[in-house]
């Protein structure tokens, strides 16, 4: 079987984010793909300590944040179905303030990308259903958070659909 050793790591456009493609086992029962394995960050120096896991799962076209905060890291995954993320450096005194970028999540592609503090994301779901997970290093503290309207014409958002499915929060 193969492991962590297989996974795929590599930088994004903006520092700190990172993506990462674990490896997948396959055989004529299915798949097997192991998520997350704390030796391999601490081997890559991402001594991270992930301390809760939270899941959404929507339905085609919901688009949910975008929402972040200043200290929490977050390992975002796509367990079933597909779903655009967008992250974005909200960080006012980083040179890098207000980019961002797109990536595409799926249960087929096994990516995941590594959201540092004071980053914000968000997510469209492009299948019928999809689950997203993140892994998270705080406790969740909504009073805490920041939340950047999805079409925020300061950052001019590339979404793979014009309108999306919000909440009260996101709108």
């Amino acid at each position: 079987m193969k492991t962590y050793l297989d996974w795929k790591i590599k930088k994004t456009k903006l520092k700190g984010v990172i993506q990462i493609t674990p490896s997948e086992f396959k055989d004529i029962r299915g798949s097997y793909v192991e998520i997350y394995n704390k030796e391999f960050y601490d081997k890559k120096k991402l001594k991270i300590n992930f301390i809760q896991d939270d899941i959404s799962i929507s339905k085609l076209n919901v688009l949910r944040g975008i929402h972040g905060d200043q200290k929490t890291w977050k390992l975002i995954s796509c367990l079933y179905g597909k779903f655009q993320l967008i992250v974005l450096n909200n960080d006012p005194k980083s040179k890098e303030y207000g980019k961002w970028q797109s990536f595409v999540l799926s249960s087929k592609n096994r990516v995941q990308i590594l959201v540092p503090p004071r980053f914000g994301n968000g997510h469209l779901v492009l299948s019928k259903k999809a689950i997203f997970h993140y892994k998270q290093n705080t406790q969740y503290d909504r009073s805490s958070q920041f939340t950047i309207k999805w079409n925020d014409p300061r950052f001019k958002f590339k979404w793979k659909k014009k309108k999306p499915i919000l909440s009260v929060r996101d709108k």
